[in-house]
């Protein structure tokens, strides 16, 4: 778990810490999102809140607080509900599947706070940039492992894991980020599936495929897109690959 720079609250009662911060959050959110962190002001959130800014200041020190936390709850949904994806999956290739399943629910369900990660994180100062970078290296742990048992077991081919997890962080945060123009041509499911698709025809080797029809044919769901299942490699792109390693009168090692 990251070491997050300590947020103090004048209260002592987590439970209504807990529920109080997620309210002046969420409308912080919304105004960071619309009018810039910096013409923002706590005087604004709590109005926004439907609360005092003294109370507010019951919560949280600073603005700089509200958007650490802001930030920080993202990221902790990740922590929570990915591992809750993979409860009950053993098998990595599932396990793999649920995993970018649920970092993109998440990133759906919050896509104006994974846009404002992208616009503020700098307005923070560096000892909580260097926190929010911690935290976002360990959810990204979570796909990594999946990504690197499927590597181990055979199903993936040999990748740079950590470089990998990134284009499908990127992938999942680009739903976020172009939303204004994905949402007129697809769904989010659609979006995710031919993704994952595409991720598979990277990824997967011959076992890889084999395997994912087994899966298929047994009734795994969340594996890919509705309809046909990905063809096996063909004896012709087989052929293709071949000659594309060694074009002909290339030295063969």
């Amino acid at each position: 778990m990251s070491v997050v720079p300590e947020v103090k609250s004048r209260v002592t009662d987590e439970a209504l810490v807990q529920r109080r911060r997620a309210q002046i959050i969420a409308a912080a959110v919304d105004l960071f999102a619309r009018q810039g962190y910096y013409n923002t002001t706590i005087l604004d959130v709590a109005r926004k809140a439907g609360v005092s800014s003294g109370l507010i200041y019951q919560y949280v020190s600073d603005k700089e607080d509200v958007l650490l936390l802001a930030l920080m709850s993202v990221l902790d949904l990740y922590r929570h509900e990915i591992p809750r994806a993979l409860e009950g999956l053993h098998d990595p290739m599932e396990r793999w599947f649920a995993a970018v399943r649920a970092y993109c629910r998440v990133v759906h369900e919050h896509r104006v706070a994974t846009v404002l990660a992208y616009r503020s994180t700098k307005s923070l100062p560096p000892d909580r940039r260097e926190a929010i970078k911690r935290s976002e290296i360990e959810t990204n742990a979570l796909i990594a492992d999946c990504l690197r048992a499927g590597v181990t077991a055979g199903l993936f081919r040999s990748v740079n894991v950590n470089v990998v997890t990134y284009q499908f962080v990127s992938f999942a945060h680009t739903w976020a980020l172009k939303h204004w123009r994905l949402q007129d041509l697809c769904t989010l499911d659609e979006y995710v599936s031919s993704g994952l698709d595409f991720f598979a025809h990277a990824l997967f080797t011959r076992a890889g495929w084999r395997h994912y029809r087994k899966l298929l044919a047994s009734g795994a769901g969340g594996l890919g897109a509705p309809g046909a299942p990905p063809p096996l490699p063909s004896a012709e792109d087989a052929g293709l690959r071949r000659t594309a390693r060694h074009p002909p009168g290339s030295p063969r090692r």
